[in-house]
């Protein structure tokens, strides 16, 4: 689905993997791979291409650990490969978690790995042809998200954060929970475009947890799920006071008991759009509307923690 002006991302997609990029590639957009490189692992690729069919691949970024590994960057038209680009490194680990990032350029890919840069690839072919990707090889996917970048390219690719490989989920299904109360700084702040992931498990017999997006000590977006009450309340706290309480839904509560979940979080100019589980829960409008400001991010109460995206 569509959510606004980003795509919800894909949670856990089976390998092979083929996905819709909602309106296409545009300049300006990053997609972040997070997954686990298998063990005994022969080769992983990720594949910018039109349709599934896999005739035309704009893009192919195809790491190797043969001959001590390398990585091969390429495009298919119409069935047949141009000429090869090899990089003689190989920025994986077998066995090791992993999060890589593709941010589309008017000219080229820009590639990141575990936050370092590693290559850049010329367009050979439009990149607004682009509709489709593709992941498959030796590998588990956790995540394929989405975000439009609306600062400039040079501090989206310095300041993004991005988890530590250390904290990722060693496997899909396998995650070892994050300690909650959960905190951690968000040094850029919001922006609109920006977007936060938070997934987990709700406890057996919780009663309510809450999001917090922080500047300062004041708290500009609470979500606060609670299960007791069957309600999820969104709130604002300046100077240690409560204003009102938005309680109203669209729909059903989305939050069970002994259910895991994925809660969304777009920024944009003038609300918060919250998405759980790939579905419109809510929009919050700005209370406090310096969004850089709005650099902390805290999760606390009835539950377990699998992975955070800032």
């Amino acid at each position: 689905m569509s959510f606004f002006s980003a795509q919800a991302p894909y949670v856990n997609p089976p390998i092979p993997f083929s996905g819709i990029i909602q309106g296409g590639l545009q300049e300006g957009l990053q997609i972040t791979i997070q997954g686990t490189i298998h063990a005994f692992a022969n080769r992983i690729a990720v594949n910018f291409q039109t349709g599934f069919s896999g005739n035309d691949i704009a893009f192919h970024f195809n790491p190797r650990f043969e001959d001590g590994g390398y990585v091969v960057c390429n495009t298919k038209q119409k069935g047949h490969w141009g000429p090869e680009e090899r990089k003689m490194q190989m920025p994986f680990q077998k066995g090791m978690p992993f999060e890589l990032c593709f941010l589309v350029q008017r000219s080229d890919f820009k590639v990141m790995v575990n936050k370092n840069f590693f290559t850049q690839y010329m367009h050979r072919v439009p990149y607004h042809l682009v509709d489709t990707i593709a992941v498959s090889g030796s590998l588990d996917l956790s995540f394929i998200t989405f975000q439009n970048s609306a600062a400039p390219v040079q501090s989206v690719f310095s300041t993004v954060q991005f988890s530590h490989p250390g904290q990722f989920p060693q496997n899909p299904r396998g995650r070892k929970p994050k300690p909650v109360p959960f905190f951690t700084s968000i040094p850029s702040g919001f922006y609109p475009s920006k977007t936060i992931l938070i997934t987990g498990t709700v406890l057996p017999n919780a009663k309510r947890f809450h999001i917090n997006l922080r500047s300062g000590m004041d708290i500009a977006f609470h979500l606060n799920p609670r299960l007791n009450e069957n309600v999820v309340v969104r709130n604002t706290q300046i100077n240690s006071s409560w204003g009102p309480e938005e309680r109203n839904l669209s729909g059903k509560m989305p939050f069970h008991r002994g259910q895991s979940f994925s809660v969304w979080i777009l920024c944009e100019g003038h609300c918060f759009r919250v998405a759980v589980d790939g579905q419109h829960l809510c929009e919050y409008l700005h209370r406090l509307k310096h969004l850089p400001a709005i650099n902390g991010l805290e999760v606390a109460g009835d539950v377990q923690l699998t992975h955070v995206q800032t």
